[in-house]
């Protein structure tokens, strides 16, 4: 959507999207407090497995409203699978939610705590639909890998720094090579549930994948990005449909979830 249609003031904020997207309203609205103890145990659920390593990633963009790269999505090069997925999915774009400087701004929540900021990894349903705009609108026609992030004392993902302090607002630039791999923590034991995209049109076509263990960055670098467009901190709704899921390496030999 164009960036006039919406934002995250009083004005043109989440407590307002409705009167133009009445979707908004709807039952399975995303984000959502994920609240653990609630969470139904899935055992059919297996592993999310990420194909990143061809990498197709084209350009890295400031829409006003996140940092955006994109990536070619022509082909299976780079996908998603496995999990709560009945087919691969292509990985289109990821970008990043924050909030104001000096405040957590994750969209999602987890017992009700944020986190400092939400990397989203949005891919499609390239096997039932022929574009992204298509899939976009279907039940099944998006996953979403989200990632949290937390704030340590150090440069701990020192990439960041590139998102957060390279590109001005309205700025873009050829961004090739890149495998966000290097941006997932080491383990992908995740949350899913069945929701919609967190920003208008806020379509109810999201298959959400929410990585439990955060990865870390100093608050210097949330700092710039908090600092390169407006806040992108969204709204929070009640969850349902949650479902639980634990990947067991070999050599683990316990099948509970610690919290």
């Amino acid at each position: 959507m164009t960036g006039n249609l919406w934002g995250y003031g009083k004005e043109d904020g989440p407590s307002v999207w409705h009167k133009n997207y009445p979707v908004a309203q709807g039952d399975r609205q995303s984000p959502i407090d994920i609240v653990p103890h609630q969470a139904s145990h899935d055992p059919s659920l297996g592993p999310v497995v990420l194909n990143y390593d061809q990498c197709t990633s084209i350009k890295i963009a400031n829409n006003g409203h996140s940092v955006v790269v994109e990536f070619d999505d022509s082909d299976d090069r780079s996908v998603i699978r496995g999990g709560p997925l009945d087919n691969p999915y292509r990985l289109k774009q990821f970008h990043f939610h924050w909030g104001v400087k000096g405040c957590h701004g994750s969209e999602h929540t987890v017992a009700g705590n944020s986190y400092a900021s939400e990397l989203h990894l949005v891919h499609w349903n390239a096997v039932k639909y022929t574009t992204f705009g298509e899939a976009a609108t279907a039940p099944d026609g998006l996953a979403v890998l989200g990632i949290f992030l937390q704030h340590h004392g150090r440069f701990v993902k020192a990439v960041f720094f590139f998102f957060f302090f390279f590109l001005l607002q309205g700025s873009a630039a050829d961004f090739k090579g890149f495998n966000p791999k290097c941006l997932l923590p080491s383990s992908l034991h995740y949350w899913t549930y069945l929701g919609s995209l967190t920003t208008p049109p806020l379509h109810e076509s999201v298959i959400w994948i929410v990585v439990k263990d955060p990865i870390t960055v100093s608050e210097k670098q949330v700092t710039c990005l908090a600092g390169s467009s407006e806040p992108a901190l969204g709204r929070l709704l009640p969850a349902s449909g949650l479902y639980l899921h634990t990947f067991l390496t070999q050599g683990l030999y316990t099948r509970n979830w610690e919290f």
